[in-house]
C-alpha cells in the first residue's frame, strides 16, 4: 500500500488537477453560451415576448443536432476546428473546445425546461404591471427557476466529468487518460480501481452539493 501511494500519488494528484481544470474551464464557457441560448429559445417560442418561429426552429435544430452526436464522435469530428481555434488538439487545452460544444446545448435545453416550469400566471401578472421583458427574465423567471437551474447544472457537470474521462483517448490528461493508459493498456488494476473510486466520490460530492443548494434556494 505504501509503495503504491509513493509511486502513484503524484501521478493521480496531477490527473485530478487536470480533470478539475477541464471541468471548471469547460463549464464556465458552456454556461456563458448555454444560458443565453436557453433564454433565447424560451423567448422566441410562440406566444412569448420575442416570438419568432424561424429563429425558434433554427435554435431548436442547432441544439438537437449537436446533442445527437455522441461526445466521442464529436471529439474527433471537430479536431480541425479545435486545432484552428486553440492551436492544439491534445492536452487540457485541446479538449476544452469539444467539451464546451458538447455541454453548451445540453445546458441550454436544461435551462429551457427550468424556465418553462415557472408559473405562467406570475409572468403574466408582471407583464400586466408594465415590467420590461429583461426585468421579467432576470427578476422573475431566473429567480423562480433557481432550484431547477441548479439541479440542471449539477446534471450537466456530472455529464461533463464523464466526457472528460472519454477525452483521455486523445491524450487530454485527467483521470480518464490515467485509467485508459495505465488501467486498461498496461492492466494496472490498482490504478483502475483507484481512478473509478475517485470519480465516484467526485460525482457523489457534486450531486450532494447541487441537491443541498437547490433545496436551500427552494426555501427562500
Amino acid at each position: 500500500m505504501e509503495a503504491f501511494i509513493q509511486e502513484w500519488l503524484p501521478i493521480i494528484g496531477q490527473s485530478v488537477v487536470e480533470t478539475f481544470q477541464m471541468v471548471i474551464i469547460s463549464l464556465f464557457f458552456a454556461i456563458l453560451i448555454g444560458v443565453p441560448l436557453g433564454i433565447l429559445v424560451v423567448l422566441t417560442r410562440p406566444g412569448q415576448a420575442l416570438a419568432n418561429k424561424v429563429v425558434y426552429q433554427l435554435l431548436n435544430l442547432l441544439i438537437n443536432v449537436v446533442r445527437s452526436i455522441p461526445f466521442i464522435i464529436l471529439l474527433f469530428f471537430i479536431l480541425p476546428f479545435t486545432k484552428l481555434l486553440v492551436g492544439t488538439t491534445i492536452g487540457v487545452q485541446g479538449v476544452i473546445v469539444p467539451l464546451v460544444i458538447y455541454t453548451a446545448p445540453y445546458i441550454a435545453r436544461l435551462l429551457e425546461t427550468s424556465l418553462l416550469e415557472v408559473d405562467n400566471g406570475v409572468i403574466e401578472a408582471y407583464k400586466a404591471m408594465g415590467i420590461k421583458t429583461r426585468q421579467i427574465i432576470w427578476n422573475v423567471m431566473l429567480r423562480e427557476a433557481r432550484p431547477s437551474i441548479i439541479l440542471g447544472l449539477t446534471i450537466a457537470t456530472v455529464s461533463l466529468i464523464g466526457a472528460t474521462a472519454m477525452a483521455g483517448l486523445v491524450g487530454a490528461g485527467g483521470l480518464g487518460d490515467l485509467a485508459y493508459r495505465f488501467g486498461h493498456l498496461r492492466y494496472e488494476v490498482d490504478v483502475m480501481y483507484t481512478t473509478v473510486f475517485i470519480l465516484i466520490i467526485l460525482v457523489q460530492g457534486i450531486q450532494s452539493l447541487g441537491n443541498r443548494l437547490a433545496a436551500r434556494l427552494k426555501k427562500d
